[in-house]
């Protein structure tokens, strides 16, 4: 395939991705117990005669909880993309160096010991995974040449460490509140969803994603052998370090305010590869593509089935267990094959 060739069909499958988003992007806005129609939405956007009802959902509850549904999966399946570059490791995710579990333990460390107060819980879990992944590289320091070998066992430790803690605060928790707050928070939501809340993560993620802008060229090159990428002028120790925690302010920003949401960092990055057959940041661009895409889907389906509002996470992986069935299964086929 000519460098021609694989340049247009980039723009293609950017293009594709694009107009899905767009499209699911206005179902999101639509979809709820209190439907709404495109013609209102332009109607409430221009201020021309809108429902005042219909102003109220779209603007207090609908348009925050859509807009951190496509941050969130852009943000989580990013950070995933670019671990499972810099780690070589395909089943990286953002949990992999301990963020999510050190965030769950910082919300069940507030809920516990401060009440459901919002913004302690917001705070505090922030805090936590910032803290978790501290202890990870301050861990894999230890090992003294602090390979991706290093940083992946030290997470499996500090995530380890992290979700002993939150069982402690789910047996100290009062059964008829907080207990059920922590379970909750740990299959992540957009219900409670607020301005307050968006604008708390979107700088986060934002700032994380300049940041990582900068090392673009870096991150590629960190998908080769330590020594290889030494060898093209990559400060390797450094830059593994300065992208770890870009990440992590993104992870964190985002976990902070939905709670934990599995498998979209996982598999995203997978289909963003296949679909564009290489790795490096366009891949990790694409991978936020496809996780909004994921996201939103899931979310809109999290608020339209059954009586009750389902946990997001409890779809995202039913969306993302056939995902890594199939790439398991192709996988297989294809050394079969040869």
């Amino acid at each position: 395939m000519t460098v021609q060739k694989r340049t247009g069909n980039k723009k293609k499958v950017y293009i594709i991705s694009l107009i899905i988003l767009m499209l699911f992007l206005v179902i999101s806005l639509c979809t709820g117990r209190y439907p709404l129609e495109v013609r209102e939405i332009g109607r409430i956007l221009s201020g021309q005669g809108a429902d005042e009802t219909a102003k109220s959902v779209f603007l207090t509850l609908r348009l925050p909880r859509t807009v951190m549904a496509f941050i969130a999966g852009a943000g989580l399946s990013m950070a995933g993309s670019i671990y499972q570059d810099i780690f070589r490791n395909p089943l990286a995710s953002p949990d992999l160096i301990g963020v999510t579990s050190g965030a769950g333990a910082g919300a069940a460390f507030a809920i516990v010991c401060f009440g459901q107060g919002g913004g302690m819980v917001v705070g505090s879990a922030f805090a936590g995974g910032l803290i978790a992944v501290g202890a990870a590289v301050a861990l894999a320091g230890m090992a003294g040449h602090r390979s991706a070998s290093d940083f992946v066992l030290a997470g499996i430790a500090v995530r380890a460490l992290a979700d002993s803690f939150i069982m402690a605060m789910k047996y100290l928790a009062d059964p008829e509140r907080q207990l059920a707050s922590i379970e909750y928070w740990t299959m992540g939501s957009f219900s409670s969803m607020t301005y307050e809340k968006l604008m708390t993560a979107a700088p986060v993620v934002l700032a994380g994603f300049i940041g990582l802008l900068f090392f673009r060229w870096q991150i590629q090159m960190l998908s080769l052998a330590d020594d290889e990428a030494a060898m093209l002028g990559v400060s390797v120790r450094v830059v593994r370090i300065s992208v770890l925690a870009l990440t992590t302010l993104i992870v964190a920003g985002i976990v902070s305010v939905t709670g934990a949401i599995s498998f979209i960092g996982l598999v995203a990055p997978h289909i963003a590869r296949i679909l564009l057959k290489e790795n490096g940041f366009s891949a990790a661009v694409l991978s936020g593509l496809v996780g909004s895409i994921i996201m939103l889907a899931a979310d809109c389906l999290a608020r339209s089935l059954g009586g009750s509002e389902i946990p997001v996470s409890i779809l995202t992986s039913l969306l993302g267990v056939p995902v890594l069935v199939w790439l398991l299964v192709g996988n297989r086929r294809g050394v079969n094959g040869n």
